[in-house]
């Protein structure tokens, strides 16, 4: 064979070579993508679940925050209606004694 042919068959084997590196580089980070995919949706997914807990924490601390000046007025209402009795009784023990 003369020389010509050889840097042909050499180029071709070069270009071959080439070829499948490219293809295994391809293929491996079409693999690692979809591995780094199934990790982002789960993340994803698990901060969603969590998300959803705090906003359900939030609204029933909103509820509860919205009922409490209720509770505080009545239970000012109920120790004004409790000293008015404490004195009621006390000025029925002096009448009857």
């Amino acid at each position: 064979m003369d020389g010509v042919t050889i840097a042909i068959i050499t180029a071709t084997g070069s270009v071959l070579a080439s070829i499948i590196t490219v293809i295994s580089v391809i293929v491996t980070a079409n693999k690692n993508n979809a591995a780094v995919d199934a990790k982002l949706d789960k993340q994803q997914a698990v901060i969603e679940t969590k998300i959803e807990e705090l906003t359900r924490e939030v609204r029933e601390h909103n509820n509860f925050a919205r009922r409490m000046p209720v509770v505080e007025e009545k239970i000012e209402v109920a120790n004004h209606r409790i000293k008015d009795l404490e004195q009621e009784i006390k000025e029925v023990r002096r009448d009857a004694s």
